[in-house]
């Protein structure tokens, strides 16, 4: 049985590991003595030297994936694409994001291609893959050492070559906090005084004040859904309990992979119209499922109610006649 998802993130939330230097190789500061200079490929087909190309005097942030991954890769992409979305202004001038494939040997670049567009990559975003020998050195040096797919680091690593300061992060916390740690590796973004602006809507923690199903829809599903602004990885979600029965429902939200693999018609069509990145099992119980179902149907009946009141601009302009 797969392990709750949730109670994972959660850990990983709480996980409060920015302490800069924790990185820091043994004898001094990591660079091209530390990395390997291996080549690289990214998402367009385009090689790269690991270190000089990637790495160098530049200030990164790292995280790991595999693209046939069932639960917590989407995820975890989907907020880093949330991160790439607030920091547009600085994302492929001062900061590079990169996610590294720990499957070399599935992810190949035109699958990375997919997987990438799916979550609208930007150009400051590479999506690399390799030879296995030599990713697998990569991934290692970065303290990703596992050898089984599933057990692959879900942290994030936020690193400023120039400088040599190196760190574990979560984007599972708060959105905020991640960006002002990120903000904290530029020397000259240091240096200056600034007040921290605080944005509700970007709170992405868990809010233990909001109702259970508004709370896990903003943690687990928001990254991926809107409810009535449109499609984003995956669909518009407003309506969907009008479309579908809340059996299937609760059912496709905990199992999406079993569905997927008894060829359920609707889950392979949604396969079909959202082919780069696939909705994971998040390991929630029928309870979870449950208040995410009871929560869309009030969101769409709210915005429902919203687009159908009448306008009292009209209202008042027939009152006069």
């Amino acid at each position: 049985m797969r392990p709750n998802v949730v109670a994972g993130i959660a850990a990983l939330a709480a996980v409060s590991a920015a302490v800069p230097g924790i990185l820091k190789a043994q004898g001094g500061p990591r660079g091209g003595d530390y990395f390997p200079n291996v080549p690289v490929v990214t998402q367009d087909g385009k090689t790269l030297k690991f270190y000089d190309d990637v790495i160098k005097g530049k200030i990164v942030l790292i995280n790991f994936i595999y693209t046939n991954c069932p639960d917590l890769c989407p995820l975890a992409t989907a907020r880093l694409a949330q991160v790439e979305e607030k920091l547009s202004d600085i994302v492929g001038h001062d900061l590079f994001l990169v996610s590294l494939t720990v499957d070399p040997e599935r992810d190949t670049p035109e699958r990375l291609k997919e997987f990438s567009a799916s979550f609208s990559a930007g150009p400051g975003w590479l999506f690399l893959t390799g030879q296995p020998d030599d990713i697998r050195s990569i991934n290692a040096k970065l303290g990703n050492r596992s050898t089984r797919l599933s057990e692959h680091r879900n942290e994030i690593i936020l690193g400023n070559d120039a400088t040599g300061e190196w760190q574990r992060n979560t984007v599972f916390g708060d959105l905020d906090r991640l960006i002002m740690d990120i903000h904290a590796m530029d020397p000259k973004w240091r240096n200056q005084a600034r007040a921290p602006k605080y944005d509700e809507a970007s709170n992405t923690g868990y809010a233990l004040s909001l109702a259970p199903g508004q709370s896990l829809f903003k943690k687990l599903c928001a990254p991926c859904h809107t409810i009535g602004v449109g499609d984003r990885v995956g669909p518009d979600l407003r309506g969907v309990t009008e479309r579908r029965e809340h059996a299937w429902l609760e059912n496709f939200i905990r199992h999406p992979d079993t569905m997927r693999a008894e060829r359920d018609p609707d889950a392979l069509a949604l396969v079909a119209k959202f082919p780069g990145a696939r909705m994971p099992g998040l390991g929630l119980a029928e309870v979870d499922a449950s208040d995410l179902i009871t929560y869309l149907q009030a969101e769409t009946d709210r915005l429902n109610r919203a687009q159908d009141a009448p306008d009292p601009a009209m209202q008042h302009h027939h009152h006069h006649e």
